[in-house]
């Protein structure tokens, strides 16, 4: 009943009663109430800024991203869906998806990604669909897709693998994560050429026997190390005694009457 006092007391009361704003936009993105954000199609470079926290759907398809930095996304603890299909990116940085823990699908297809590292996933603790199709893969690192402990669908078809030795990490990977692996079908060798076009999935063990690795134990770099002087200073005792022979011999060859009568040899 106190708002009608004045005209300062009405307006209190009216600022009190109107909705909060609602978070900024950018300008390059189209907006829904829902949390939804649409910035695909607009030539963008990098990812916006200024995003807001309640953001749980994020396009960034079809544009001109071809690097992310360091801390590429401002925080978006709700966001559960990422994509950047159809962009030219090579290159994503250890720290670039750092805030983004609640993400669960993320489609990077479509892109120039060559290499992969151990660390590029670890922020993304609950993510369960990942789409690498379509990109310049040869090869993964064990490490890769080890860190994704949530992960139930990937994609990887349409990229050049490489299957040399290298991929055998990839390939026991894929051996027991068969379903979770989409489109096996797809996953066709590039390199070399007589395996061109030969599916990834079709290898077995046997594939693979001349890449097992034969494991040291310390044990054996222990006797290596010792071994090594042991043979330098067992080289040079041999030298040392083998011209030793070598002089005493020339010399039984050159007067040995001097090594039989001694004394005749003294002179007189």
């Amino acid at each position: 009943m106190g708002c009608w006092r004045g005209p300062s007391a009405v307006l209190v009361c009216l600022l009190l009663l109107r909705p909060p704003p609602s978070p900024a936009c950018p300008a390059a993105c189209h907006c829904s109430s829902l949390g939804e954000v649409d910035c695909s199609a607009h030539a963008l470079r990098e990812v916006p800024q200024s995003l807001a926290t309640n953001t749980s759907t994020l396009w960034l398809g079809y544009n001109f991203i071809t690097v992310l930095g360091p801390h590429s996304f401002p925080p978006l603890p709700g966001l559960l869906l990422l994509s950047l299909t159809h962009n030219r990116l090579g290159l994503i940085h250890r720290q670039a998806l750092l805030g983004l823990g609640a993400l669960q699908e993320l489609d990077l297809s479509n892109n120039y990604l060559t290499v992969l590292t151990p660390e590029t996933f670890l922020p993304l603790s609950s993510l369960v669909t990942l789409n690498l199709g379509s990109n310049r893969l040869e090869g993964l690192e064990p490490g890769v897709l080890r860190s994704l402990t949530q992960l139930q669908a990937l994609l990887l078809q349409d990229n050049p693998w490489v299957c040399s030795c290298d991929i055998l990490p990839l390939w026991r990977w894929l051996s027991h994560n068969r379903e979770k692996v989409q489109e096996k079908n797809l996953l066709l060798c590039r390199v070399p050429e007589q395996l061109n076009q030969y599916p990834i999935m079709a290898f077995g063990n046997e594939s693979f026997r001349q890449c097992q690795e034969t494991s040291l134990s310390a044990w054996h770099y222990i006797v290596f190390l010792t071994i090594g002087p042991f043979s330098f200073m067992a080289s040079i005792f041999f030298c040392t005694f083998m011209g030793f022979i070598t002089v005493v011999y020339h010399n039984l060859r050159r007067d040995p009457h001097c090594w039989r009568r001694p004394c005749i040899c003294r002179g007189h």
